[in-house]
């Protein structure tokens, strides 16, 4: 019989270490703008708000219809309007039941989810900007539209952006260091 005895092999115990006190890995302390922080909650609720004031200023406007850019500036506002407040219930939730929002799944969701969504916004304000430049410095047509509120809604829309982009890069952080 081939049996080990402890005399030809005698058992040790492990050395004591940091792992049995600190649990068995370490994991990234989630940090403020991350999904389920109060940081990210406050990021979200930002890019709401400025978004429902870029829907709101230019849908107060009769011929935001007349430059395809405006419509795809409320198009894209829209997405990120359901896109914030979908995500504000969740870290609402997060927060109320103390759950962390690091599942693999989750992240990579949110993260595909945010890059979408502030490329779009982005490109729907840079292309809303060119056609506010274009009819107020180049047509001089401001006296005909309303350029003050294609203005100010084209800020709105990138203000959103500047509150989704630590989001997405956040969350891009988180999932490129599992």
């Amino acid at each position: 019989m081939n049996i080990s005895r402890p005399s030809v092999h005698p058992l040790e115990a492990p050395p004591a270490t940091d792992a049995a006190a600190n649990g068995p890995g370490v994991r990234m302390k989630d940090l403020q703008g991350m999904p389920g922080t109060t940081g990210g909650l406050i990021l979200r609720l930002f890019q709401l708000l400025f978004s429902v004031l870029s829907i709101s200023v230019m849908a107060t406007t009769s011929d935001f219809r007349s430059a395809t850019a405006f419509c795809y500036l409320v198009l894209a506002v829209g997405l990120q309007c359901f896109w914030s407040l979908s995500l504000a219930i969740v870290d609402i939730y997060a927060l109320l039941v103390k759950r962390s929002l690091r599942n693999n799944l989750i992240i990579h969701l949110f993260t595909i989810g945010d890059g979408i969504t502030s490329t779009l916004t982005f490109a729907a304000a840079c292309a809303s900007t060119g056609i506010t430049v274009l009819i107020g410095n180049d047509l001089q047509r401001c006296d005909v539209n309303h350029c003050k509120r294609f203005e100010a809604a084209t800020v709105m829309a990138f203000i959103s952006w500047f509150a989704i982009s630590p989001s997405f890069l956040l969350n891009l952080w988180t999932l490129a260091s599992q």
